[in-house]
């Protein structure tokens, strides 16, 4: 196969500097550079992304590595790029700048105001290049009394209301508000400011102008609250915590069986009869107590108890095959472990394997996003510190060997 036969990605000739740190940034850059853009991570000399230390667990063969790296920073910065320039040296601003002018998106995670000092603001950088896609991502947005705060998801997920319907009811054993076991808050910033930097890179394309985009977590968390807003904003009800049931359906969540839980899912009442018929149950049809979702959902304490008694004599595997069978949503409660021997997730190839010059072997969970016509491409590792910094220079600014030297003499790269 030769280079004309690969197809174009979606992003192809868009050019990035990711200046961002951490997950929601460089989240935001990864789903871009899928998509085909050239990121350019751009890293402090010597430490680099703050991720990079966040650990353990690190990287297999790396723990007593001079090059040791978390194994969480494995999960954010593929597909780009590393340069590493100290634009708080005028001469490394300057750098900055210079490739500004041929650049098409700039994503930032600093506290608000911070690049400004350097001239790297939005203000000063649009008047280089009026078709910068600018975009801002912080923990409480450019604007409003908390703009100068620092953000980070664990913070969000209690300010944005998320803790406030994660974990066990109020009274039984463990209660009290529980964080969401991934940074949920994090990964919707990012997919946020991916979103932005799309509908303006669109916006430009019509109108040659770029623009400023501010995404906040907290913003970006409260924008995915859903149920959990609208019944408060519009019924006036805290759905508060629920534990593994869900506050408006019912039977739905985790269900014991001979050897361990399984989980069952019906978000309607067409469901539940197929549910009924399947467990032999076909009296709850026509029962009041049960026949209508908010029945089911006011005594779904007894509907949970008869549950558990029909699911008696089975395996979670049995289940799993019946169930699906009969059209009823069921499923197992997977470990990290079971994923990686998961029959679907090795079908639709979920795990990225790449070879990286320093780490060896790198997996990472594939994009989603299955285009027919320009499918994403899995080029470049995640980046070691600085790793590309000379062919960077060379390609975007047409820096000499001699003039690179010089620069990192002054250790200004």
């Amino acid at each position: 196969m030769t280079m004309n036969d690969i197809s174009p990605e979606v992003l192809s000739g868009i050019r990035i500097l990711d200046m961002t740190r951490v997950i929601a940034g460089p989240y935001a850059g990864q789903i871009l550079a899928d998509l085909g853009a050239d990121v350019i991570k751009v890293e402090r000399q010597g430490e680099g992304d703050d991720i990079r230390r966040i650990g353990p667990p690190w990287i297999k063969g790396t723990e007593n590595q001079p090059h040791q790296e978390s194994t969480y920073s494995q999960a954010a910065n593929r597909n780009k790029r590393s340069i590493t320039v100290d634009f708080a040296q005028p001469e490394g601003a300057e750098l900055i700048r210079q490739m500004v002018v041929n650049c098409d998106v700039l994503l930032e995670n600093y506290r608000t105001g911070t690049l400004a000092k350097y001239g790297l603001g939005y203000e000063e950088l649009r008047k280089i290049n009026p078709r910068l896609i600018y975009c801002s991502i912080t923990g409480f947005g450019q604007t409003g009394p908390y703009a100068n705060r620092s953000g980070y998801d664990y913070l969000i997920q209690a300010m944005a209301g998320v803790m406030s319907v994660t974990g066990h009811r109020e009274g039984e054993p463990g209660d009290g508000p529980m964080r969401v076991g991934i940074p949920v808050a994090d990964i919707c910033a990012g997919l946020y400011a991916a979103i932005g930097v799309l509908g303006a890179l669109n916006h430009r394309n019509s109108s040659g102008e770029g623009q400023h985009i501010d995404v906040s977590l907290f913003d970006a968390q409260m924008a995915t609250l859903l149920n959990t807003f609208s019944a408060w904003f519009n019924g006036g009800k805290e759905l508060g915590r629920t534990g593994n049931d869900h506050p408006s359906a019912s039977p739905y969540g985790v269900y014991p069986v001979d050897d361990g839980f399984i989980l069952i899912a019906t978000f309607n009442d067409r469901e539940f009869v197929r549910l009924a018929k399947a467990v032999g149950r076909d009296d709850w049809i026509e029962d009041p107590l049960f026949a209508k979702n908010g029945a089911r959902v006011a005594n779904r304490r007894e509907l949970s108890q008869q549950l558990t008694e029909a699911l008696r004599g089975r395996t979670k595997a049995q289940w799993i095959e019946y169930l699906n069978a009969n059209t009823v949503s069921c499923g197992p409660i997977n470990d990290m472990q079971d994923l990686e021997q998961d029959p679907h997730v090795i079908e639709r190839e979920m795990v990225v394997v790449q070879e990286h010059p320093l780490n060896g072997t790198v997996r990472s969970a594939a994009s989603p996003m299955r285009f027919s016509a320009t499918p994403v491409r899995y080029k470049q590792a995640p980046p070691a510190i600085g790793e590309h910094t000379d062919a960077v220079l060379g390609e975007w600014l047409g820096l000499s060997a001699e003039r690179i030297a010089e620069l990192r003499q002054r250790n200004v790269i």
